[in-house]
């Protein structure tokens, strides 16, 4: 085996990326080698490759960046449990530090010292990544690369839709990018009645169409809490799925939530919003659930049993490039233009 690889990284504090040779990582003990099969480009990365604010005030160059894929596990470090070299695997891009408050009492997911793969350590967006042993996913049946690799925003999309009760709720999913349009099916699949999507990007309204939303509402044309009353007969919806961050979908779609309802939020506003808490919130009597990543293991046990149960994420992926042109996949995401776009390190696989 060579003892460099390709890489995609960020190689300074501007934007765009760079392709470089590095050494191939060695695990140190509890982390395996693994070498990457699939990767996939997340709206996280889209902002390291912009260098916007976000991205400034927490990447440090040099990075590899990329923090969704799978593959094949080529090597282990001392004291690795549970893994063996060959194993197929996914990974949980949540490092924690397994001993503060949140990490004792079952909420890792929400660590005070939580490191990201891409984010705050070398990523995937190479040939080899290493990762700590506690962080894997090892499929025990067949299951398609591509979904494997998009494990990451399918979790999101697990953990913001299962933290309301959907059975026979009106769902409002506000924002379908990728991981608002995983939870179409996902909602579907808990016993949802009907579903509502909104956005203003018309190429991603028609995927959550043939992901199975029951109405579509472009606002960038139509006023949403007017198209959800007349189907609603004035009652508004039971479940809001926030996956935008805009401050104005945000507003609009807490108009449309019912009286006593519930609200997953997982878009993250680009800056501070203003919002009328009074009436958005507590005169209604709502739940909020403000959702960060995936609850570790459990949210993962849920995916894969809806995966089993027979929920097809394949239609979520609409692109699908070699390495050598992952720039392209980055400028698709800023359009807008893509479901999920997944890249092969080897593009003798496409």
């Amino acid at each position: 085996m060579s003892k460099t690889m390709k890489a995609v990284a960020k190689t300074e504090a501007a934007a765009g990326f760079e392709f470089i040779e590095a050494p191939i990582p060695k695990p140190q003990a509890g982390e395996v080698l693994v070498k990457v099969r699939v990767s996939a480009i997340c709206g996280t990365d889209v902002h390291i490759y912009t260098w916007d604010q976000w991205a400034q005030n927490r990447v440090k160059p040099p990075l590899i960046f990329g923090h969704e894929f799978c593959g094949d596990v080529i090597e282990l470090g001392e004291g690795v449990k549970g893994v063996k070299e060959g194993d197929f695997v996914s990974v949980e891009t949540h490092f924690t530090c397994g001993v503060c408050r949140f990490c004792r009492t079952g909420r890792g997911h929400i660590c005070e010292t939580v490191k990201i793969v891409g984010v705050d350590r070398h990523g995937c967006f190479a040939e080899y990544v290493t990762v700590p042993y506690e962080n894997l996913w090892v499929w025990n049946y067949d299951v398609d690369p591509e979904v494997a690799a998009i494990q990451d925003p399918y979790g999101n999309a697990v953990h913001t839709a299962l933290a309301c009760d959907l059975v026979g709720a009106d769902v409002l999913i506000t924002g379908v990018g990728p991981i608002g349009l995983a939870a179409i099916p996902i909602a579907r699949q808990a016993g949802a009645k009907r579903i509502f999507c909104s956005d203003v990007s018309a190429y991603r309204l028609d995927l959550a169409k043939q992901f199975g939303a029951d109405y579509t509402i472009n606002v960038a044309k139509e006023d949403l809490c007017t198209e959800i009353s007349q189907v609603t007969g004035g009652a508004g919806v039971d479940v809001l799925l926030e996956m935008s961050g805009s401050e104005v979908a945000i507003n609009d779609a807490f108009k449309c939530l019912a009286n006593g309802g519930t609200a997953s939020l997982l878009g993250i506003p680009s800056k501070p919003i203003t919002i009328d808490l009074a009436t958005a919130i507590v005169f209604k009597g709502a739940t909020i659930h403000g959702i960060n990543g995936r609850k570790m293991f459990e949210t993962w046990y849920q995916g894969q049993a809806l995966l089993q149960g027979g929920l097809d994420l394949t239609p979520l992926i609409t692109h699908r490039l070699p390495f050598e042109r992952i720039g392209e996949g980055f400028e698709l995401m800023k359009a807008g233009q893509c479901g999920k776009v997944v890249i092969y390190p080897d593009g003798s696989d496409l």
